[in-house]
């Protein structure tokens, strides 16, 4: 399923900026950065909760919080892309 993850880190503080960082790497190993605190991961059920515990690991709930949108499976007619960074299809080949 396509899970998309957003979240905001206050950055008030150097263990903010650290935060933000930390979320930042660990969101990359499990989906795409479509924009600066928004990642698209295609994931099953146990990567969701896997994430999702090592991210609220992580952050202060006084200070920052998360947000996990769950799409579907049949998420290509849910999600519209308009503007300069194009959509990334997660099931195509990956070419380096």
């Amino acid at each position: 399923m396509l899970v998309l993850i957003t979240y905001d880190v206050n950055t008030e503080t150097a263990a903010g900026k650290k935060r933000l960082r930390q979320v930042a790497k660990q969101c990359v190993n499990y989906g795409t950065r479509v924009q600066n605190s928004v990642f698209e991961c295609e994931m099953d059920a146990a990567k969701c909760r896997e994430v999702k515990a090592i991210l609220e690991e992580i952050i202060d709930v006084k200070k920052d919080s998360l947000r996990f949108y769950y799409l579907g499976n049949n998420y290509k007619n849910k999600v519209e892309h308009i503007g300069v960074k194009e959509s990334v299809d997660m099931k195509a080949p990956l070419f380096l």
